[in-house]
């Protein structure tokens, strides 16, 4: 359904102050507007095959649950099988009939990646949610010697997708990103963050930059196998993330912060909606959104040759 001008014109008013629309205030309001994208009907998934990283907490959780109630047989990726487990029993009493099965893999570590896909007993693979995220109180590499941040949220979830690739034909395949990379450039000197002061929260922004930046190169490249391939913010929510890394902001916002389901929701959308996706764009309360906010944060040509560079040599086995 077409957005008619005045609820599209307030749509993005919300989307450019990033205050109203990133908050619970701006979902709740933006599904109220005419024109929001009709919710994936009862069953539309059912029995299909969706991987969810990062399965065990916060946003994970809230896409498991909601893929479930679509009918969904849900894979919960998660590095903690016992943790994994606890979530699953949890699940299950809210909803019974839930298809779901804890999948181990330690996102940090491109060689338990590769085992992960060897092992993984689904020979067709409707879509994969790379959920998983962290964010190390310093600079932390992972056992190939990557920045944590770039590892898990960049490395991890290009090579699995790769590795995947055949099972997911005419599948798709959603990169969470944050809203938090509008505020930098592509590190593409500089994409294990060995340069400067290490900060949490930059790091992070910018492997999110990262994703957003290869979007569309990822995008062309799995085309071929007619896999369409999305990035997507869920706003400001209340993740074990933002509690334990970003306490001040937390005690600021937290009244307006997003739960998990309404945080998870475009990612549960993008995977489940029967609605032709334009492929390779980066989303937010389930519509298009602008890579660029910020003067000063677009790369060049070079840049992003120079990144992809970095993220095929980095993907190569030691």
């Amino acid at each position: 359904m077409t957005m008619p001008l005045p609820a599209r014109a307030l749509d993005t008013f919300l989307d450019r102050t990033m205050v109203g629309g990133y908050t619970r205030f701006g979902f709740d309001l933006r599904r109220r507007l005419p024109g929001w994208p009709a919710d994936p009907a009862p069953g539309a998934i059912a029995g299909r095959h969706v991987l969810v990283t990062g399965a065990s907490s916060g946003l994970g959780i809230g896409c498991v649950e909601a893929l479930a109630e679509l009918g969904a047989t849900v894979h919960m990726v998660v590095r903690d099988e016992d943790k994994g487990n606890r979530v699953r029993e949890r699940i299950l009493e809210r909803t019974p009939d839930a298809d779901l099965h804890i999948e181990r893999c330690d996102l940090a570590d491109l060689d338990d990646v590769r085992r992960f896909a060897r092992e993984l007993s689904v020979s067709e693979v409707h879509a994969v949610i790379h959920n998983a995220g962290v964010m190390p109180p310093e600079r932390t590499e992972s056992p190939q010697g990557h920045e944590l941040s770039m590892a898990v949220h960049v490395l991890s979830p290009v090579l699995m997708t790769e590795l995947l690739h055949e099972r997911l034909r005419d599948g798709r395949v959603i990169l969470v990103s944050s809203g938090g990379m509008y505020a930098q450039r592509l590190p593409a000197a500089d994409p294990e963050f060995r340069d400067g002061d290490y900060a949490p929260a930059t790091a992070y922004a910018r492997s999110k930059r990262m994703q957003v930046e290869m979007l569309p190169l990822l995008a062309d490249r799995w085309s071929l196998d007619r896999i369409t391939t999305a990035a997507m913010h869920p706003g400001w929510a209340d993740t074990p993330g933002v509690q334990e890394s970003l306490p001040a902001f937390r005690k600021l916002t937290r009244g307006a912060l997003r739960d998990d389901e309404e945080g998870a929701d475009t990612s549960v959308w993008l995977a489940a909606t029967e609605q032709e996706l334009p492929n390779g764009r980066f989303w937010h309360d389930r519509r298009p959104r602008p890579t660029h906010l910020v003067p000063g944060t677009r790369a060049t040509a070079d840049e992003i040759s120079q990144a992809w560079g970095w993220l095929q040599g980095a993907l190569e086995p030691n």
